[in-house]
């Protein structure tokens, strides 16, 4: 056993914990505390995902059934590895970004803390230790999405806290058929061994897939999402593209590929059923992001419809599917990221919310809206960049599949398609390219955010970049994860 896996949970959770009750004599010291602290975990994580592969470690033992144990594999190396490099950065962007929101030091301890959640998810061994780190993971951010602690903060946080615990509860009655029929709630590639097919057990998959469909933001159990957008940018940027939504979608990747396994479940009504969720929830998220008038809102109902987008991959349960769903998770986080970070620049630089605000805005936040420009292209789908290889790999896997499903999922991915390009590029083209009338004077105190603001917003759209370079290596890679290696 090699109780190393552990350390970038503990070092998170001591470190942020370490914010909370230490004097800072300024704020600049708590702000290179917290980069310091980001940067370690980091350190620590990515030590774990290069050097510790396969390797594992049981931490409590409640009977031969129930552990609670980590382990090292290549699903969970790519989402550690999304939430070690994006993590840093963020800290970076809200050591400027916090000024604007106040409460610093209780907000990096949780910030911080619920970095070594997150990883602790990433290398859960079982569905028990999942389940216990993903509720976890719901009461360690809830501070964070009340962290104005104003009514409307308070009442996206109830909301959140109802309709996670609500979910979890839903992944647990499923986890609980699924180990009384198996004897086991180990992951594995394939799903357990002779596991039988009959309704009880599609029922509890069934269950699980709307229980962690919840952080997924699945139609129709998607309202904390958009709600919980009041919380602070460097917050929603976080949960709506990188921890909260991507460990609901991971979690359905571990019991649709490791729990059940794709051959017990292909064919069947369960199947069916929770394809159906994906493809309305793509189509549905598309359709209100372009009703929405606010900035962050309407990117809160972009990540619904494109996080069904993975779920959509996941449903095909063929291995080029899975691959299509975990490429399009490595690339939305980084996209998307980008997309809330300009938001929440325009909110720190000039207190407004709405897209109508934006109008011209490009001339005076050059860096921050070109980033914007590219994370857009990119998420539309436009090629050479990333969105297009990883929806057209999901797309390809539905064609192969067939039937009513498979060609209603490639008609969900083209009405998003178009969908996003609407609500998208009306802001990209407010921005650069103003009406005849716009009154230039509107423009006289915008500015371009600070460094540390823009700095994260360059390096990941960089990276997002490099990635679509080199998006055959990668879709090699991760088909060799989707086929049950590493």
């Amino acid at each position: 056993m090699n109780y190393l896996i552990l350390l970038p949970t503990v070092a998170a959770l001591l470190l942020g914990a370490g914010a909370s009750y230490q004097e800072f004599d300024d704020l600049s010291k708590l702000n290179r505390y917290s980069v310091v602290s980001a940067l370690l975990v980091s350190a620590t994580a990515f030590t774990v995902i290069f050097g510790m592969k396969g390797e594992s470690v049981t931490l409590f033992t409640f009977n031969s059934l129930l552990t609670i144990s980590f382990k090292v594999d290549g699903l969970g190396i790519i989402f550690a590895a999304i939430v070690s490099f994006l993590w840093p950065l963020a800290v970076i962007y809200a050591t400027e970004y916090m000024k604007h929101e106040g409460k610093q030091k209780k907000f990096f301890t949780f910030y911080i803390a619920t970095f070594g959640v997150t990883l602790a998810i990433a290398f859960a061994a079982n569905m028990l230790t999942l389940y216990f780190c993903y509720e976890c993971l719901t009461f360690i951010t809830l501070p964070l999405v009340m962290h104005s602690m104003d009514n409307r903060a308070l009442y996206a946080g109830k909301k959140y806290l109802i309709y996670s615990v609500g979910g979890a509860s839903l992944a647990f009655v499923g986890m609980a058929v699924y180990a009384r029929a198996t004897g086991t709630v180990d992951f594995v590639y394939g799903g357990a061994a002779d596991i039988p097919r009959n309704n009880s057990l599609l029922f509890a998959y069934f269950l699980m897939f709307m229980g962690f469909g919840v952080k997924a933001a699945v139609f129709p159990l998607h309202g904390w999402l958009p709600g919980a957008s009041v919380a602070p940018t460097t917050v929603t940027a976080l949960l709506h593209a990188v921890a909260v939504v991507n460990a609901g979608v991971f979690a359905i990747m571990r019991a649709t590929y490791y729990l059940f396994g794709t051959e017990m479940l292909f064919g069947t009504w369960a199947q069916k059923a929770v394809m159906s969720v994906a493809v309305v929830t793509i189509c549905f998220g598309s359709w209100m992001a372009v009703r929405s008038k606010h900035f962050k809102r309407r990117l809160a109902y972009s990540t619904v419809s494109q996080l069904s987008y993975m779920l959509l991959g996941v449903t095909i349960m063929t291995a080029d599917g899975f691959t299509g769903g975990i490429m399009h998770m490595i690339y939305h986080a980084l996209m998307k990221i980008v997309l809330f970070y300009t938001a929440g620049s325009v909110l720190y630089m000039t207190h407004k919310e709405y897209i109508r605000d934006v109008e011209g805005y490009a001339q005076k936040m050059p860096k921050t809206f070109f980033c914007f420009l590219i994370s857009s292209l990119a998420l539309i789908g436009v090629p050479p960049f990333a969105g297009f290889f990883s929806k057209f790999t999901v797309a390809k896997a539905a064609r192969t599949m067939g039937g009513v499903l498979g060609y209603a999922g490639i008609a969900a991915l083209m009405f998003s398609a178009l969908f996003t390009a609407m609500y998208l590029l009306q802001i990209v083209v407010l921005a650069y390219v103003p009406h005849d009338d716009f009154d230039q004077s509107n423009l006289y105190a915008v500015k371009e955010a600070p460094k540390r603001m823009t700095m994260p917003m360059v390096v990941i759209t960089a990276a997002m970049v490099i990635l679509s370079l080199f998006s055959g290596r990668l879709y090699d890679f991760i088909s060799v994860i989707a086929n049950g290696g590493f």
